[in-house]
């Protein structure tokens, strides 16, 4: 089986890895010579993929920033192989699920939005590692929901990546759910990190603290594109979570202790009503 992984970052490179260690033949392309280049002398990666190697392709994986991914979809869409499953991994699925859909159609090979559910606040290759997709969800938008060969297809060709489970979605959910699961945390660690008491954080800091700022380490241009793409949704949840906190702004304000702690046992009970205990 090949596979063509497009993009070496973090998510590409451990795909690489991934699909290397389980027997595949790998083929990929970056912007970066130097990380493709390295990526073919430690033999992760048996060579580069192009206009020939596409056509030999089994799978396809896009792990690019979201304009370049749209970008790569239409300059080789007319050159896929009837028989080759596309999948992009962008953090976002709107956009590039249009486009995909459409092209896909046009040219007449397969396409499906995918969000593998894994990372680290690292990027880059050199971060990627074989198991970083172990037991991680993975969710798919697919052009139809009825058609349990393509499922089964999808589910046999991301087995090497090791993915706990897959989940379907439209791409409306997707951007929807993820708006609130993913982008907003960032925000806010990005966010919490810059008051100036962050500097004398040692010594008083633990748990919370680390929990709170750990993906406050971002890549800025990446996430950028994310939460433009996604505009609508991050909005609705931003104007949400100011809201709220406004709330417990005036309750301590005004030295509010019951409302206060209403709003406490409010989210206590929230967190157990949608997570359980």
């Amino acid at each position: 089986m090949t596979v063509g992984i497009v993009g070496l970052g973090l998510i590409g490179g451990s795909f690489t890895k991934a699909y290397h260690a389980a027997g595949w033949t790998v083929y990929a392309a970056d912007t970066d010579e130097a990380i493709l280049s390295f990526a073919m002398l430690s033999e992760t990666v048996d060579g580069r993929l192009d206009a020939a190697s596409l056509k030999q392709c089994d799978l396809i994986l896009i792990a690019v920033y979201p304009d370049a991914a749209e970008a790569y979809l239409r300059e080789n869409a007319a050159i896929f192989d009837p028989h080759t499953v596309v999948i992009d991994c962008l953090g976002t699925k709107r956009r590039i699920c249009e486009c995909g859909f459409e092209l896909a159609e046009k040219h007449g090979f397969f396409y499906a939005g995918g969000h593998p559910m894994a990372g680290t606040h690292n990027s880059g290759y050199r971060y990627a590692r074989e198991n970083l997709f172990r037991n991680a969800p993975m969710v798919i938008v697919p052009p139809e929901f009825d058609d349990m060969q393509i499922f089964d297809r999808i589910k046999a060709l991301l087995a090497p990546a090791g993915f706990g489970s897959i989940t379907v979605a439209t791409a409306e959910e997707h951007d929807r759910m993820i708006g609130f699961t993913s982008q907003m945390p960032h925000i806010l660690s990005n966010a919490f990190i810059k008051s100036p008491t962050a500097r004398g954080h040692r010594g008083f800091s633990a748990g919370s603290y680390k929990d709170m700022t750990r993906v406050a380490w971002l890549n800025p241009e990446m996430w950028a594109e994310l939460f433009l793409d996604n505009r609508d949704n991050l909005i609705e949840e931003l104007d949400f979570y100011i809201t709220e906190l406004q709330k417990y702004r005036t309750a301590i304000y005004e030295n509010d202790g019951k409302t206060l702690r209403d709003l406490l046992q409010e989210g206590r009970e929230r967190k157990k009503e949608v997570d359980g205990r």
